[in-house]
Formats: structure tokens, sequence, C-alpha cells
């Protein structure tokens, strides 16, 4: 009897199935094997970009940490490639955070072919420098990363008003040292006074400007304690929404476009609204 395009089908759908429960799940044996294994990849290429950027490194064993950079280049290839294979929907899973990410880590290196010239010498040395993102691609695969990276969306609009606080207070305060101490002070312009609210708001006391007059100390004395007030309110801002999220969702990932962080009894996509398993 002769097998249908169906039959035909059935085995290339098959292994597709397979691999997408070994890249995109996390609770399977063979998904936390590859996670690890993509895990253990994505921290020796980030460091084997740190080490090129060693001047007597890379004069000694320049060759090998090309070769180095190549081989995990071609890995993480295939991984795209894959991950865009299997997805439901490619084009979504392209346009994702994660798929953004994968394809910015591998456009450095196939870039530097085509601009190895010595009057691109330096867009060559940025593209270099960018393949640390590769650090990003680790969010996908640790649970933790999942749950602050969650937890900041959701508190998006509160971080949102906090800082808009905050500029607030500062630009009055750099406005308020520039007219007390003025350009005889060293506050020359604004801007000025602004960056010296920045940091003194925020306890770092750089020191380079300084008040001397008794009104701008006293503003000072002022802008210290709000800034040891309330620059804990963002930790808890963040540690409430933490608190909501933990526990409560799974590993599982869209297929289509790759999100993870979907509640036990999800049956859609959170981000994409594509059915779930």
């Amino acid at each position: 009897m002769d097998r249908g395009p169906e039959d035909a089908e059935a085995p290339a759908a098959g292994f597709r199935e397979r691999l997408r429960e070994v890249i995109f799940e996390a609770e399977t044996p063979a998904g936390r094997a590859f996670d690890v294994a993509l895990l253990w990849c994505i921290g020796l290429s980030v460091v084997a970009v740190m080490l090129e950027s060693v001047h007597s490194i890379r004069d000694a064993y320049g060759f090998w940490l090309d070769v180095i950079e190549w081989l995990f280049t071609g890995l993480f290839t295939l991984e795209y490639i894959a991950r865009l294979w299997i997805s439901r929907r490619p084009m979504k899973y392209a346009r994702s955070f994660f798929g953004v990410v994968d394809l910015v880590s591998l456009l450095p290196s196939y870039l530097e072919l085509v601009l190895a010239g010595s009057q691109a010498l330096l867009v060559v040395r940025v593209l270099r420098l960018l393949r640390i993102f590769r650090i990003l691609k680790m969010v996908r695969h640790v649970a933790g990363a999942q749950i602050l990276v969650r937890a900041l969306y959701a508190s998006r609009a509160k971080i949102t008003v906090f800082f808009s606080t905050l500029f607030t207070i500062t630009l009055i305060a750099g406005t308020l040292m520039y007219l007390i101490e003025g350009e005889e002070g060293g506050y020359s312009s604004i801007p000025v006074g602004v960056y010296w609210a920045v940091v003194t708001i925020t306890t770092l006391g750089f020191g380079d400007i300084t008040p001397t007059t008794p009104w701008g100390q006293f503003l000072t004395s002022l802008l210290v304690l709000t800034g040891y007030a309330i620059i804990a309110v963002p930790t808890g801002i963040v540690t409430a929404e933490i608190s909501k999220v933990d526990g409560n969702t799974s590993s599982a990932a869209c297929p289509s476009c790759g999100v993870h962080g979907h509640l036990h009894d999800a049956k859609y996509c959170r981000r994409c609204g594509q059915r779930l398993g």
C-alpha cells in the first residue's frame, strides 16, 4: 500500500514535537539537560569575549579564541534556527524579546565578516563587545530570573510613578541650588545643579561639587535625608510583586513565542494568546 502525504509528514511532525519538548519545556529531563548545557555554552562564550578584550591574552591565544567564538556562534545559530522551525508561529517568536536577544547574539560574528576592513575597525570592535549581551539568553533558562523579570514588568507602573517623583524632586532641588550657590559656587547651570541633586539624593556623594553657603548646606542635608527615606521604595515595590509571582507559575514555555511564566492552569499564552500544549 502506498503511503499518503500525511503518513510521510508524520515522522517529521513527531520529531518536531519531541524537539519542541526538549527546547521549550524545562520540566522534562531532556529539557532540563538542554537548559543546563546551553547555560554552560552561554557562560563560556561570555568568558571568551571578556578574555578577548585583554590584550596580552588576545595576542597569545587570539587564534583559539576565534575558534571558540565560531564554535559557539555555530551552536547558537543552530539553536536559533531550531527554535524558529519548531515554533508554531515563527515570526511571533522572532519578534519576541528572547527572539531578538537570540538574533542580536549572533549578528556581531557574521557582521564582522562583512565589515572586516581597516576602515571599519571601530564598528568591528563595537560588534565584538555586543556579544556580551548573550548573557541575556540566560534569563530564559533561570527560573529565578524569570520571576524577577515578571515582577519588574508587573510593577512598571508604580516604578514609573516613583522615578517621575524622584525626577521632580531632583529638578526642583537642582534649580534651588543653582539659585542659592550660583556660578561662583561651581553651579554653572541648572543641569549641573540637577547632577548634584542626583548624586546627593542617591547618597553617592562624589564631592566634585559641594555647597559653601549655609542655605546650600541646609538644602544638601534635606536632600540626603530624603534620599535615605525613599531609596528603599523600589525594593519594596518589586518585593511585593515577587511574592505574588513566585510559586504561582510553571516553567512551561509558549510553543509560539517562547515566553515563560504561565500559571499552572493556564491554557493560553499570556503574551501572544496561542494555545499552550
